[in-house]
Formats: structure tokens, sequence, C-alpha cells
């Protein structure tokens, strides 16, 4: 399975399947700015600044609480169905730095959901093959391999001019991530990372972990 990260979708499947930006901070955006402002109005040090900040952190909590259990569940259940995935190489730390994404790009959690893949991969035995981020994959037409020069971020939508083909653009991206890691994969490519590197020196077992038989 080709998997491609968004923002208004989180990951797009190469079968079709789309799976939706919960947007956990955006729900509690308001609640948090409410909480920040009663919070700068109160007296540093004092008892009820104490109190106000204490209910800042827990909504903090509960919002990267929420994105760690949607990821969890979500990677469980791909590596789970799925024997080889594949995914791209972002340059997440550069996507940050663009000034309107950085707060929509922390909402997905790209690198906790990569990081999640890798070590569950190695867990459930799966492979998984990483696209190189200079690979064009939203710019070339899965079905023709013709490659556009230019398509820019705003168009999700487009006609192959070779072939006709209809693109979504998620979607032939993840086709195009999945047909790169079959070509890895039959060329003898190393599909698997090494399971201490993957688990990440983790020596407890999470709950999403298989048990060992």
């Amino acid at each position: 399975m080709g998997i491609d990260f968004g923002i208004d979708r989180l990951a797009t499947l190469s079968n079709g399947e789309r799976v939706a930006n919960p947007r956990h901070l955006r729900k509690m955006l308001a609640k948090l700015a409410k909480l920040q402002r009663t919070l700068a109005r109160r007296c540093k040090g004092s008892g009820r600044w104490r109190r106000r900040r204490l209910k800042v952190a827990r909504l903090h909590a509960r919002i990267a609480d929420s994105r760690t259990d949607f990821l969890a569940k979500l990677t469980t259940d791909l590596v789970r169905r799925f024997d080889l995935i594949g995914i791209e190489d972002l340059d997440v730390r550069g996507m940050m730095a663009r000034r309107s994404l950085p707060r929509s790009i922390s909402d997905v959690g790209m690198h906790a959901f990569r990081r999640m893949l890798t070590y569950k991969c190695a867990w459930y035995g799966r492979e998984l093959r990483v696209a190189d981020r200079f690979f064009p994959s939203s710019k070339r037409c899965s079905e023709c391999g013709f490659l556009a020069e230019v398509l820019p971020l705003e168009v999700r939508e487009w006609c192959c001019p070779q072939c006709g083909a209809a693109h979504d653009r998620d979607q032939n991206a993840a086709r195009n991530i999945l047909a790169a890691g079959h070509v890895a994969t039959a060329r003898g490519g190393r599909v698997r990372p090494p399971a201490a590197k993957a688990a990440g020196g983790c020596a407890r077992r999470s709950v999403n972990q298989p048990a060992l038989l």
C-alpha cells in the first residue's frame, strides 16, 4: 500500500481510501485561546495564576494524547492489513518554515506517523519502503509515467496531457509511491529496518505490539 500524507486529508492510500484529518488542535483552539488570555491577566506566581496554568497544561496534554491515540490506532490498522507499505520522506522541518503551514502540519503529526509506522512494521514483520523526498510523486502520471514540469500546490486534480488520465493529486502520488516501493523491492534493496533501530531502544512492549509466540 502506498500512502501520501496531507493536511486536508491526513492520508490518502493508493487503493482509494482516504483518512480524514481530525484536526485535534483546531477543535480546541478557541478554548485554548480563552484559557491563555485568562492566564495572561493573572498575577504571575499567584495561586490563581498557578491553577489557570495547570488548566492550560492539561488541555495541551489532552490534545497531544488525542492525536497520539488516533495515530497509534491508524498505524496499527495499516500494518495489520498490508505486507508492504510505501511512504515519502517528507522534509517536515522545511514545511514548518512556511508562514501559513506550521500549525496545520504540527496538528497532523507527520513525524509521529512515520515513527510509529517504522517500529510497528518491525514488530509485525512488514516491509516499509521510503521514497526519496525529491521523488516527483505528485507530478508523475501513475498511468503512463509522464512527468509534469510544474504542478502548483493548489492544483488538487489534473489530467495527463499524454494519456488523458484524470488524477486526484494525492491518490496519484500514493500510487507512484507504491510503485517506487515495488521497484526497490524487485531490485533487492533492504526492505526492513533493523529491529533494534526501528524499536528505538524501547524495552517495554506497547499495547499495540503483537505478543511474541
